[in-house]
């Protein structure tokens, strides 16, 4: 069993279901879902380069995959997140729009969110010792030849290399892809993303990921409000 933490908007946002069709599996039920019918892409496109994403679920990644290190326990990691996402305060990011990272496609803020960054480096120095340490062939398998030093460090304390200092929010939407693949997906995603994006995304809670059995896909375990329930109620 593998957990990560994230943000997620609720299961019935509408950007969370336009996701949902988009990458075809709902992160929250798990349930297979129809691809978008685009004019720009075939189904069969749509499917062989959704593929990781739709495994890991649409999220932005907060306290990337671990497992629980000796002495902790499933039911203590959702104690002590309930708690730490109580002392949080809910905000607004800035307007997303479809970016490129690399070859991929994702959502990502306008203006970067201080507010985001800061919550995700406190929730990777809250969650660290739950996290079970990366073995020495595992880490070989993360290619650290390729990294920063900055990002190598990161991996030899973190267990990832990009936190901190290297985290930059984004919610996948594909996987690698050709060249030649570039444009159409960009206008596909732009085409097809941007009449949702024209409403601020409120981050009110955390969600907790779990990975049943290597290579499962991720789901939804669990949503933490962020905030105090008096101040919620109020609100």
């Amino acid at each position: 069993m593998r957990y990560s933490i994230n943000f997620t908007p609720p299961a019935h946002d509408p950007l969370t279901l336009a996701a949902a069709q988009w990458l075809g599996r709902h992160p929250f039920s798990g349930a297979t879902l129809d691809h978008p019918a685009l004019r720009s892409l075939s189904l069969h496109d749509i499917a062989f380069n959704t593929a990781l994403p739709r495994r890991s679920g649409f999220h932005g990644c907060l306290r990337p995959t671990f497992r629980l290190a000796p002495g902790t326990s499933e039911q203590e990691l959702l104690r002590d997140l309930m708690r730490f996402a109580g002392k949080q305060r809910p905000f607004t990011l800035p307007q997303l729009e479809v970016v490129r990272i690399g070859t991929q496609f994702a959502l990502a803020p306008v203006i970067p969110s201080q507010a985001m960054h800061l919550l995700a480096g406190a929730v990777v120095t809250e969650f660290e010792r739950f996290r079970l340490p990366m073995p020495d062939d595992e880490m070989e398998r993360a290619d650290p030849g390729n990294l920063s030093a900055g990002q190598f460090a990161n991996m030899l304390r973190w267990g990832d290399p990009y936190v901190m200092d290297e985290f930059r929010f984004h919610m996948i939407l594909s996987g690698p892809l050709g060249q030649s693949d570039l444009c159409r997906f960009e206008t596909a995603l732009r085409n097809y993303f941007t009449p949702l994006l024209t409403d601020p995304v409120e981050v009110t809670n955390l969600a907790l990921f779990v990975e049943e059995e290597p290579g499962a896909p991720l789901s939804v375990h669990s949503l933490h409000p962020l905030g105090r329930v008096s101040a919620r109620r109020t609100a």
